[in-house]
Order: structure tokens, then C-alpha cells, then sequence
């Protein structure tokens, strides 16, 4: 078992075209998860929100985004969102990320993102240390999530990303360059 230093070290995107189509079960994804629950938030808002998608659920996330592109563009679908579509059903299981805000609002929103993001890391480190590669994924402009009624979006809820969850034939990712320690803290006593 890796340390918790290792993990974040060996943490890396790992886009769907890398991922072997193989399924990720019900006790992993719940631990995933688990792991995403303990992030740090002020005032115990615990603002994260998750949807987690597989199966014959991403190919109806990928004709949603292909006519939520058509209705807000006024378009047919361009290459690109058409290979945004297949990419979701490469995926063992997408999990959609919102940020549900306080309704006293007792913090400010973005230390609710923050909180939400910190979540989400935390799920990254989860599914490297199990591996599988990840990956997340900004929000498209054009996709109001709220429109695909099965998620049931909250009035307080907002959208923040896909995060794509996949096996992998080999969790050794080539290190990237990084700044030194030195080049981005400045130690003042």
C-alpha cells in the first residue's frame, strides 16, 4: 500500500482513450465516495453532490449532451461534441459533481466550491490508490444538467463537472515536470 505522499505524487489525469473498458463494482465506487465525504468544509456545510452514472446511463448522458447542444446552439452537433459523447461511454462510470449551496448561505460560495473541489480530489487520490484512472472534466456551457430529469438538480444545486472513472491496464503514468518547493513558497520567520 502506497502512503498518502506516494498517492498524491502518482495522482494523474488518465483520459477515457486510456481506459480498457473493464467495470468498476458498487463497493469500490461506494469507497471512492466514501473517501470524497471527508473532505474539510466550513461550517460543516458539506456542500458536495454526486450522481454517478454507468452502464446504458452513459449513453443517455451522451445523446442528453448531444440535443442540449442542438437545443442551446441552434445547431446540429459538431465533430467534437459528437466525440464528447462516445468519450462518456468509454467511461466504467461517470460522477456528475455539484456544489449544493448552504441555503443560509453561512459561507461564501466559493469556499463551498473549494470544499467541493476538495472532495473531488480526495476521490481522485481514492481511485488512484485502488487503480483506476480519473479524470475531470470542466462543464460544457451549453448543458444544463438540470434538463436531464432523471438527475433531479436541486434549486441549490450547481454543476461543476464530469468526473471520469476508468480501469486501466497499467497505473504506471509518466511523471510530469513539476516547480521545486523552493519556486513556489518563500519561508519568512
Amino acid at each position: 500500500m502506497k502512503n498518502v505522499l506516494e498517492v498524491i505524487k502518482s495522482r494523474r489525469s488518465v483520459f477515457p482513450a486510456s481506459y480498457t473498458g473493464g467495470e468498476i463494482n458498487r463497493d469500490d465506487l461506494e469507497e471512492i465516495l466514501d473517501a470524497a465525504r471527508w473532505a474539510p468544509n466550513h461550517k460543516k456545510t458539506e456542500p458536495w453532490r454526486y450522481r454517478v452514472l454507468q452502464g446504458a446511463a452513459l449513453e443517455r448522458l451522451g445523446a442528453f449532451l448531444m440535443s442540449e447542444f442542438e437545443r442551446s446552439e441552434k445547431k446540429k452537433p459538431t465533430l467534437k461534441i459528437r466525440k464528447l459523447a462516445e468519450k462518456m461511454e468509454q467511461a466504467s462510470a461517470i460522477v456528475l459533481i455539484f456544489m449544493n449551496r448552504d441555503e443560509k448561505e453561512s459561507v461564501p460560495e466559493w469556499e463551498e466550491i473549494a470544499a467541493t473541489s476538495m472532495s473531488v480530489q480526495n476521490m481522485w487520490l481514492a481511485t488512484c490508490a485502488m487503480g483506476y484512472g480519473a479524470y475531470w472534466s470542466s462543464p460544457k456551457s451549453f448543458a444544463d444538467m438540470s434538463n436531464l430529469n432523471e438527475l433531479q438538480v436541486q434549486d441549490r444545486e450547481r454543476f461543476l463537472g464530469f468526473f471520469f472513472v476508468g480501469t486501466i491496464d497499467d497505473n504506471e503514468i509518466e511523471m510530469p515536470e513539476r516547480l521545486s518547493v523552493n519556486e513556489i513558497a518563500h519561508f519568512l520567520s
